[in-house]
């Protein structure tokens, strides 16, 4: 791939958006300098901005006054940086050789080093469409889960979300061992039969989530081709309005997590959401190393304990229904008790229990509780979402 000449003028805030999209799939460091690199590449449809790290791609395009149609390129997260801070004016860029990038903007005027693309990696193609689901869904349904993907990249099955396809429904999974989220979510597949078992990098997906405007209702678009040849090519793709993505799934197999899950609980508990993060976070400040808070349930109150022989003691009770035996005393991590909270998205949450020693779930409140059955156990409620969290041992 060579660079060319090229000259055009375009909306400061399109390229800003652009650019800052493009620069923030591309690595900071790097073995090989040519990946910092984003493509701008002009033509008669308007300008294509371009990153690629081999595993990652990004690609938008945006409209221009084309004068010179070409393709050049420069360090990326150089440009969006340059680009964030200018004027609101139209920004004017131009590159008449193989040595520079001059950017003018009002009276600001930059030049940069091309780099060049000799040894630039072929780009991916975006797979064929497998199916389409609405943007708010989709943003909802991966904040909910990526929390509790794992970051240890010697553990590779636990970085990924894992999504199982099956027909109109996904199952979005993530777990790090201490806690797991799992989301189901209705889509519109290109084939009802399509199936499909796919690992994604959850920080690509989330990135993706994060930078998608909901407002404009468009769906989003999955792809990883269809039913004949599903991920044949491991890449996952995401594509909408202007911008596609792709990223290269992860080789690895996600663990089995539905043995994890309980059927029945011995107690269940539902407390006001709101209530109970204001009171974590107080009693929070007194656990020694962010160690663990104790939660004490009993009939219409949950009594909230933390802190040590150093740190001193903090207590704050709520108000809290619970059924189940006479009490229960369990402790959690706060801060993946904090982050399950934050993704509950409802007023108030309802906790399942076994016992204080094995995990514990926490779901959105249902439209009504279930009863206990003959043996004096509950049944999962029917839920969409699912945040399971492994207790902490308490002492003695």
């Amino acid at each position: 791939m060579d660079t060319t000449p090229v000259s055009f003028r375009v909306a400061k805030d399109d390229l800003a958006n652009a650019v800052a999209w493009v620069a923030r799939s591309l690595p900071s460091k790097v073995t090989q300098p040519v990946l910092r690199a984003m493509l701008i590449t002009a033509d008669e449809s308007g300008l294509e901005l371009t990153g690629f790290d081999y595993e990652v791609s990004t690609r938008v395009r945006i409209p221009a006054e084309i004068e010179t149609p070409g393709t050049t390129a420069v360090a990326g997260k150089l440009l969006a940086d340059i680009v964030s801070s200018l004027p609101n004016k139209p920004v004017d860029i131009q590159a008449d050789d193989n040595t520079k990038v001059l950017v003018s903007c009002g009276s600001s005027r930059f030049e940069l080093p091309i780099i060049p693309l000799e040894d630039y990696p072929q780009l991916p193609q975006l797979p064929e469409l497998t199916g389409r689901m609405n943007p708010q869904l989709f943003v909802e349904a991966v904040s909910q889960v990526a929390a509790a993907a794992g970051r240890d990249d010697t553990l590779p099955m636990l970085t990924g979300i894992h999504l199982s396809v099956k027909g109109p429904s996904i199952e979005l999974t993530a777990t790090d061992r201490f806690r797991l989220a799992m989301r189901t979510v209705e889509w519109e597949p290109v084939s009802e039969s399509v199936e499909a078992d796919l690992l994604v990098p959850a920080k690509t997906l989330q990135d993706s989530a994060r930078s998608l405007d909901t407002h404009l209702n468009t769906p989003v678009e999955i792809a990883v081709g269809t039913s004949e040849n599903i991920a044949a090519d491991g890449l996952f793709g995401l594509h909408t309005e202007a911008r596609e993505t792709t990223t290269r799934m992860l080789d690895a197999d996600f663990p089995n997590v539905a043995p994890l899950l309980p059927k029945t609980h011995t107690a269940i508990a539902n407390v006001e959401v709101s209530a109970l993060q204001d009171a974590i976070r107080r009693v929070s400040l007194l656990t020694e190393r962010n160690a663990q808070i104790r939660m004490h349930f009993s009939e219409g109150q949950v009594v909230l304990q933390a802190g040590g022989s150093d740190s001193g003691q903090a207590q704050e009770t709520l108000q809290c229904a619970f059924a189940g035996p006479d009490e229960l005393i369990i402790a959690f991590n706060p801060g993946y008790l904090k982050d399950g909270l934050a993704v509950m998205h409802s007023d108030r949450v309802v906790f399942g229990f076994t016992e204080p020693s094995r995990p514990a779930i926490m779901i959105p409140e249902p439209e009504s509780l279930p009863e206990a059955d003959a043996d004096g156990n509950f049944p999962t409620p029917e839920t969409n979402f699912t945040y399971l969290l492994m207790p902490v041992r308490l002492p003695g």
